[in-house]
């Protein structure tokens, strides 16, 4: 709904109305009565969300796409940098006042963002008429090639599974390779966040980088990279060596997202790249809920080393897959 309303309206204002939508949400969070009202509110959350989605969109349609990839990692970067310094934020402000009082801040945190993005941030858009409006098919019609766009939403989805399949064994690992000793809590929340480190600083060299050698070869690299630094995590003997390679899939991480959202945005034309991006969160949603799930059912079933091997195979499956895009991909534009 909001994707086919940024190609009628522009990004700009989406941006403005998910900023402002979140700012009141999350304020209101600090004046709820009982848990009820707030899983109201988390869901009026979700309904709101979406500013991410629609950066990425007005990114795409205002940078020439030769520099598409840089400027998405440099969006990227911007998106780890808040869920590295959040948590801590989050967790210094409820020690300090109250769980209440955190959720103003957050609320006015979000305002700030509302007020500045209204101020400084500039969309040349032609509006589309509503009479105008295109649908679902219609959208998949002005694709260039719309097996490769797909292709790009499963990737994500499979990305995000990838990412956030580790997320329920992380610091029960941590504390096995410990014997349960002292400091287990910090080396998880170090272990846990240290691929966001590395994910801040190659995400804009690499997409510079996939604007020069290509995208697709960047992304085809950064799979096979990540494949081989999840498969020794089941094996290590220490935290420093798991650590280790978390940071090194960190940097897979920062050329495989922005990577994505860069064949985005040059295989979508302007006017539904809304849109495009908008399913592409979606499809990054469902990664988000099934990757937790299949950690826990792998390291239910087995133990907590082969939810890496299963992640291992995941990213295999995914690069194998996206082969074969490229492959029918070239095959249709030689026909």
């Amino acid at each position: 709904m909001w994707g086919r309303l940024a190609d009628r309206r522009g990004r700009k204002i989406m941006i403005l109305r998910a900023s402002l939508g979140m700012a009141i949400v999350l304020g209101a969070m600090g004046f709820v009565q009982n848990v009820w009202q707030l899983i109201a509110l988390r869901l009026l959350q979700g309904v709101f969300s979406g500013y991410i989605s629609n950066a990425n969109a007005l990114i795409a349609t205002e940078t020439p796409k030769e520099h598409s990839g840089q400027a998405l990692g440099f969006l990227s970067t911007g998106y780890v940098s808040g869920n590295l310094i959040g948590p801590l934020l989050g967790g210094i402000m409820a020690s300090i006042f109250s769980y209440r009082i955190t959720f103003l801040i957050t609320g006015v945190l979000l305002l700030i963002v509302f007020a500045l993005s209204w101020i400084f941030v500039h969309e040349h858009f032609q509006p589309v008429a509503t009479a105008k409006a295109i649908s679902t098919k219609q959208v998949i019609a002005k694709l260039d090639n719309p097996k490769m766009v797909v292709g790009m939403f499963v990737t994500t989805m499979i990305i995000q599974a990838s990412n956030n399949s580790i997320a329920p064994i992380i610091s029960l690992y941590v504390r096995e390779l410990m014997h349960g000793g002292a400091g287990v809590t910090i080396a998880a929340g170090i272990v846990a966040s240290i691929p966001g480190i590395a994910n801040l600083f190659s995400a804009p060299r690499l997409g510079e980088l996939g604007d020069r050698i290509g995208t697709e070869k960047i992304l085809s690299i950064a799979f096979i990279f990540a494949i081989f630094m999840y498969i020794p995590m089941a094996f290590v003997p220490s935290v420093f060596l798991l650590a280790v390679f978390r940071f090194f899939v960190g940097i897979s991480d920062g050329a495989m997202l922005p990577a994505v959202q860069s064949i985005l945005a040059k295989r979508s034309p302007a006017e539904v790249t809304g849109r495009v991006f908008s399913w592409n969160q979606s499809f990054q949603a469902i990664g988000s809920m099934v990757g937790p799930l299949i950690g826990s059912i792998v390291s239910g079933i087995f133990d907590y080393n082969m939810v890496f091997i299963a992640t291992s195979v995941l990213v295999l499956i995914n690069f194998l897959y996206f082969q074969w895009l490229r492959k029918s991909s070239n095959k249709t534009q030689n026909a």
